[in-house]
Formats: structure tokens, sequence, C-alpha cells
């Protein structure tokens, strides 16, 4: 509690403060508050006092003043009672102010406490509003999350979403209506994934449906680029050595840009699933979302492959839309893995690449049998390989495509072998057998372009209409075997890494259809009996041959730089060499069998009573038929196969007429008979003289011979080996003593004994037995050095030389009735 003394300081201080004011505003400034605060401390009496005091103070100063000065005192006392009277005025009115403030005062203390009061309303009103702000902003940001879900702003939807629960909610963390939408947080994160899942399924199905038009844009650019790979090694021979997707078809083709994603015909975009993979990172699903993607492209890609494939359809659709929409897919895939390496892994791709390609390569092996046509076959390799080039671009492995090849190639070669097997079997079978006539200049180019044949005379020195020397089924053979050829190697365009296959599998076809289709056919209808058409097929052999060594450098030609180096040989060159002495001995089979018919028919009358001046008539027929032959049928033939055919069919004539007094019929042969058969030996020799042609006289060496022995008018020179090899060295030494046996001539009568020692000595010489007799191995063991065919005829003469050497000659003679009825022995007697 302040003394009484402090209250009165601070009174005075403030009658001070009023008494000294300069001015009437800083009076009543003064004044004012002392008032209020004197009214205020209940010091209102007492600031009342002071001023009284103050008042008489100044009127006894005032006094003293007049005192001194009446007159002026005088004024001073009616100014003073101005002042009394206004200070009675003013202390009428202080009191009432100090009245109006102590009211006033009350209702200010009254108004301050309801300010107060207000203050703290208007703040819980302003806190209520901050908050009713927030919780409305949160609101209003969860409601744009949907709005832009609605609107597929899904990444924008979770920065707002990632934003309302990282900050606003943090403002709003004591209301519940934070804890409801922290709560409906996770929600919300699911219907973005969801909603963004949703697009990409979306985005996934329309790349599934554009997959097969994304393969087929890129097999069309492969296609272009194929062609302007064409241009440029027609310009640059260089560049042939380079193929497509080589570094330098590549450096080459560089400038050509065109992206395959986005061009005028196909246009696609990556942004849903970088929006989606993003805002699965940022849900930290990123995992998660990496299976889901895997397993969905994996149904997609089953639901690529279908269930079977048809290679037989008209335009080859159904395999062209499987092989594009592989390669869509494939590219897709590859691009995605660019744009997202930690989305899928190489692996997977690989392993999905690799699945597909075994899938394919599956289908299209079921359906293989369905294709019986090899043009066919080509344009699915070429699909194929169309496929292989786009994949190999895109750097996919395709060893597998291409070890496929091979299997196509395999199935190519069967079909082109049965194809041409049947059309060398139909024209071997309707084949003519005769010189190919030849009626104007045209066909006879066309005829000796396609065929392997040199012609004899200058293209300007022949005469039309003509005759080429094989027949038509050369130059028909020779068309097919050039597109055989051709038609191989169609295989190995554009794409195929196995042409040491194609090299090797192209001349073990060869060799097959030309030895069994051409060469064996032509074999197989050598048993016809018509002469002319065997010799037709020995002259297309020959044409054969030659076409075979032509097709040998043409193979190597040909070949691959990487096959081996080296000659090729064609099984087939030797099978027609084979095969044209076949037909050499088929014709000498005909020939001879013809010779034999004629000689058959010879009538020798060999104990004939009279000397025939003509030639017999089978002589005659005989020399007739070998010159027509030789100026007809065998006409074409080489000059070398016709001199061995005359070759053949003279010795085959000789051995065939001197077999006939050979034969056992015929028991003896007088003069004429021997006259007769000299008669017709001279003919013959004439006519092989008329072949001016030494050789083919030697053939009748040995009937001339056995003749002029038969003549002659010591025949026993015969049996003097001296003699013998100068005059009948020819004469077979078996067949002279059993014909000089046989002749029944003047000059042929002596001992019976003598003849048959020399028979039986001629006979041993013939046969090196002296030797085994000298030794005495006995009858028996001799007989078994002998053949069979002599056997029967030498057993009775063994007998009498074993008789011989213990018997003397009368008991030997007395034995002539045994030596005469002994079989291949006839003794003379005196």
């Amino acid at each position: 509690m302040p003394s009484a003394l402090d209250i009165r300081d601070e009174l005075g201080h403030a009658e001070r403060q009023i008494v000294l004011a300069s001015s009437e505003n800083e009076y009543f400034n003064h004044l004012i508050p002392a008032i209020k605060d004197a009214s205020a401390g209940g010091k209102g009496l007492q600031l009342l006092q002071l001023l009284a005091q103050y008042s008489a103070s100044r009127e006894d100063e005032i006094e003293r003043i007049c005192n001194s000065n009446h007159r002026d005192f005088a004024v001073s006392i009616r100014q003073l009672l101005k002042v009394q009277d206004g200070t009675a005025t003013l202390t009428s009115d202080v009191v009432q102010l100090d009245q109006s403030i102590q009211s006033s005062t009350e209702k200010l203390a009254e108004q301050k406490k309801a300010l107060v009061d207000s203050r703290g309303v208007r703040q819980n009103i302003d806190e209520a509003k901050q908050a009713l702000c927030d919780c409305l902003e949160v609101l209003r940001l969860a409601n744009r999350v949907h709005d832009l879900l609605e609107r597929k702003s899904h990444y924008s939807a979770l920065r707002v979403l990632d934003e309302l629960q990282n900050l606003h909610l943090k403002g709003v963390i004591r209301y519940k209506i934070a804890d409801v939408i922290q709560k409906s947080v996770p929600a919300t994160q699911k219907m973005i994934s969801d909603a963004v899942m949703s697009d990409l399924n979306t985005w996934l199905y329309r790349i599934r449906e554009t997959s097969q038009f994304l393969g087929e844009v890129a097999f069309y650019h492969t296609e272009q680029r194929r062609s302007r790979q064409k241009d440029r090694a027609e310009t640059t021979t260089y560049l042939n050595n380079f193929k497509l997707n080589s570094a330098i078809e590549l450096v080459s083709d560089e400038n050509e840009e065109f992206d395959i994603l986005d061009n005028e015909d196909v246009q696609v975009e990556f942004t849903p699933l970088f929006e989606c993979l993003h805002i699965h990172d940022a849900l930290g699903q990123r995992e998660k979302f990496r299976s889901e993607y895997a397993a969905t492209r994996r149904q997609q890609k089953d639901l690529l492959m279908p269930s079977s494939l048809t290679l037989v359809d008209p335009d080859g659709a159904s395999l062209s839309e499987l092989l594009e929409g592989i390669a869509g897919f494939a590219i897709v895939e590859k691009v995605t893995m660019k744009k997202a390496p930690d989305l899928r892994p190489v692996l997977e791709i690989d392993e999905l690449w690799s699945s597909m390609c075994q899938t394919a390569i599956t289908l299209i092996s079921e359906a293989l049998h369905e294709v019986n046509n090899a043009e066919l076959l080509l344009k699915i390799k070429g699909v194929i390989a169309l496929f292989i080039q786009t994949m190999d671009t895109w750097k996919y492995p395709v060893r597998s495509l291409d070890a496929f090849l091979l299997v196509l190639f395999g199935k190519y070669a069967e079909l082109l072998k049965r194809r041409f097997s049947d059309d060398f079997q139909e024209i071997v079978s309707t084949d003519d057998y005769m010189p190919m006539p030849i009626g104007k200049i045209d066909e006879y180019d066309k005829a000796v372009n396609v065929s392997w044949y040199t012609p004899d005379k200058p293209r300007e020195e022949i005469q039309f209409p003509c005759v080429l020397p094989f027949s038509q089924m050369y130059p028909l053979c020779c068309i097919d075997i050039r597109n055989f050829l051709h038609q191989f190697y169609f295989f190995a365009d554009d794409h195929f890494q196995h042409p040491k296959v194609i090299d090797e599998t192209l001349r073990a076809s060869l060799d097959e259809l030309l030895s069994e289709k051409v060469c064996q056919s032509l074999v197989e209808r050598l048993s016809t009996q018509y002469l002319g058409q065997i010799v037709q097929i020995l002259i297309n052999l020959e044409h054969f041959e030659t076409a075979c060594e032509e097709l040998e450098l043409l193979l190597v030609a040909a070949r691959s730089t990487a096959s081996i180096g080296g000659n090729i040989v064609l099984k087939a060159t030797e099978d027609f060499r084979n095969s044209k002495k076949t037909a050499e001995k088929r014709i000498f089979e005909l020939v001879n069998s013809k010779i034999d018919d004629l000689i058959e028919t010879a009538e020798y009358d060999w104990m004939a009573p009279n000397f025939e001046t003509e030639p017999s008539n089978y002589i005659q027929t005989l020399t007739r038929y070998l010159s027509n032959i030789m100026n007809s049928v065998l006409l074409g033939l080489p000059t070398e196969i016709k001199e061995l055919i005359y070759f053949d069919a003279l010795s085959h004539a000789a051995t065939m007429i001197l077999s006939l007094p050979l034969s056992p019929i015929v028991k003896r042969i007088n003069p004429n008979g021997v006259a007769t058969l000299a008669k017709d030996v001279r003919y013959l020799t004439e006519f092989v003289d008329t072949l001016e042609n030494p050789i083919l006289r030697e053939n009748l060496d040995e009937l001339q011979q056995t003749v002029a022995l038969m003549q002659a008018e010591n025949p026993e020179e015969f049996y003097d080996i001296s003699t013998r090899n100068k005059k009948y060295g020819r004469v077979d030494a078996m067949s002279g003593p059993i014909l000089l046996d046989k002749y029944d001539g003047p000059t042929h009568s002596f001992s019976s004994l003598s003849l048959f020692n020399k028979q039986t000595s001629l006979i041993m010489d013939s046969l090196g037995l002296h030797t085994l007799y000298k030794a005495r191995l006995g009858t028996t063991s001799l007989l078994q050095y002998l053949p069979d065919s002599l056997r029967d005829d030498m057993f009775p003469k063994f007998q009498i030389m074993d008789a011989l050497s213990s018997c003397s000659t009368e008991k030997l003679l007395q034995k002539d009735k045994f030596h005469a009825s002994s079989p291949g022995l006839a003794l003379h007697r005196p």
C-alpha cells in the first residue's frame, strides 16, 4: 500500500505539470490524465484540495501583489474572481468529467472484457476457419486425384496423392478426416495402379493387334533393303560379296532412315508403358509390375501362336501372318528393352524368342507333309528367309531357323527329284528313239543351245531340213537338267547359309536322276529286239556321257567359294560309259543272233556229187544284211563303234560257219562239199575286202586256213609244228584233226594208227598233257585235267595209249573194231 506522502508527491507533481502547462492543449493534456488517475485511484478530493490550496496560495500572492498595487490588484481581483468563477465552473466540470470518466472507465472495463472475450472467440473462429480451409484443401486434393484418374492423368494423380499424403495431411493430422483420408490412400494408390494397368493392358492389346501389321511393315522394309542392295551390287560388282545385314550393307544403307515404330503406316507410342513403369516405381511395386508384365507378354505370345498351320493356302497367308506376328512381337520386345533396360532381362526376351521360333518350326514341320510342290516350298523358304533377315537386323539369334532351312532344303530337293524323275521317265518312255528331225534354223538353234552338243559343221553350212544324231529325248532331258540346276540354286537366293550342302546335294541328286532315271531306263529298254532303237539308245548314251562331262565342269564353276576345290566327278558319267558298252554288247547280241539265224539256214551237202558254182544263199543274205545295217540302222554310230560291230559280227560269222563242218552230225565231207564251203568263204572274204579295213580281214584267217587245210595235198603238214605255224597257225589244234578225220578226199588215205597217234599227240600238245602222261599218271588221273567237253572224247584215246605201252602193234590192230566204235574217233582203214 503506498504511503500518504507518496500520494501527495504524485498529486503535487501532477499539480505542477497542470500549473506549468504552457498552452491550453497541454493544460488539458495534463489535467485530464491527472483527473482520470485521481478518480481511478480514489484521490479526486485530494487533487481538489491541492488545486484549492494552490488557488489559495495564488490568491494570497495575488493579494500581496495587489496590496502593493491596489489598482492592479483590483483588476487582478476581478480577474481572479473571474478565474474563481471559471475554476468553480471548471471544478464542476471536472467533477462531472470525473463522473463521466468513472462511468466511461467502467464501460471501458466492460468493453475491454468483452473485447478480450471476443478476441478468444475470434481466434477460435480463425483457427476453425484455418482448419476448415486445410480440410477443404485436403478434400479438394482428394477429389482432384479422382478427377485426374478420370482424365487418365495417372502420374499427375499419383503426384497429387503424394503431395496430399506427405504435405497436406500433416496439417490436419489431429482431425478425423485426416485419418479417414490416410486410410483411403492405399485404396487410391491401388485405384491408380489398377487404372494404369488397365491402360497398359489396353495398350498391350493394341500392340498385339498391331504386331502382325508391324511385322508386315518390317518385312516390306527388308524387301526394300534387298532391292537397294541388288541395285548397288549391279552398279558395283564388288558388293556382290556382301549379304544383307553385313557391315558394308548397313553402312551403304544408313542414309535410308526408317523408323519401324514411327512412320506413315505404323505409330507405336510407349507412353502407357513408361507411365505404368514409373508409377509402379513410385509405388514401390516395380518387381510386381515386372512380373505381371512378363506374364502378360507370355500370354500374348501363347495367343499369337496358333494350334495348327496350313502351308497350302493359295497366297500363303497363314505362314506369313504367323511370321509377321512373331516379328512384330519380337521387335516390340527389343525396342522395349532398349527404352527400358531394367524392365526385361535379355535372357527372358531370348527365351521368349527361342520359344516362338521353336513353336513356329514345329508348326511348319507338322504341316510340311501337305506340301508336294517344289515351287510352293520355294515360296515358303522365301518367307522364312525374309523373316530371318528381318530378325537378324534386330540382333536376334537365328541359328535354329538357319538349321530349319536345311530341313526345307532336304524336302525341296526330294520334291525336285520326284518331279524331274517323273519328267525324265515320261521323256524316256514317250521317245520315238529316232534321230531328231530339224525343219528350220530356229529349231536347230533351240536344240543346240539347250543341249551339250557340238555340231560337225558350222551353222551356216547346214541345209534344212536336217537330222540330229540324238533322239528328241536328249534335248528334252538337257532342258530338264538345266532347269533342275537353276531351281536347285534358286533355294540359295536371298538367304541360305549352307551353300556346300546345295553343292553336295545337287551333285548327288544329279547322279541319282541321271543314273537311275535316265541311264537305267535306257538300259532297261535295251531288251527290245529292234536294233534301230538300241542303236539310237547307244547314240543317246554317248551324248549323255558328254553332257555329264560338261555338267562336271559346270558344277565346278557354279559351286560356292565355301566348297572344297578340285574336280567334281559324277558317277553317272561312268554309268553312261558302262551302259554304252552294255548297249554295244546288246547290238552284238542282236547282230550275232541274226547271223546265227542266217547261218542256220545254210544247207550244205557235205557229200555233194557236184560242185556248186554260185555262193550259197545264206552267205549272200548275210553280206547283204551286214551291208544294209551298216548303211542304215548303224549309220549314225561313230566309226570306231561301227568297226567294232563289224569286227565282232565277222568274227562270230566265221566261228559259226566253221562250226558247220565240225557239227557231230557231219560224219564225212567230200571235196565238193569243201569246195562249196571254200566258195562261200571266198565270197565273204571279197565282201570284207570291199570294206577297206585290213583288221576285219583277220577275223576270217582261221576260216580260210581251215578250208585251205581241208583242200591241202599234204594234210600231214598240219602235224608238223613248224609247218603248221607257218601255213595253218590260226587253225584250232582241236578242230583241225577232227575235220581232217571227216574229210574223205584222195590225198587223205594214210595209216589209221599214224593218224590216231598224230591226232592224239596234237590234242595232248594243245592241252599240255604230254608231261603228265610221261609221268605215267594213268588214264583216270589224266582225265581230271581235261575240260568236260573233251573228257568223253579223250577217254577211249587214253585207253588206247595205255594199251600201247603194253601191247604190240599187232594187238592194237586187232582192236581195230574198238577204235572204230570209239566216240569222237574215226579211223580210216587202208
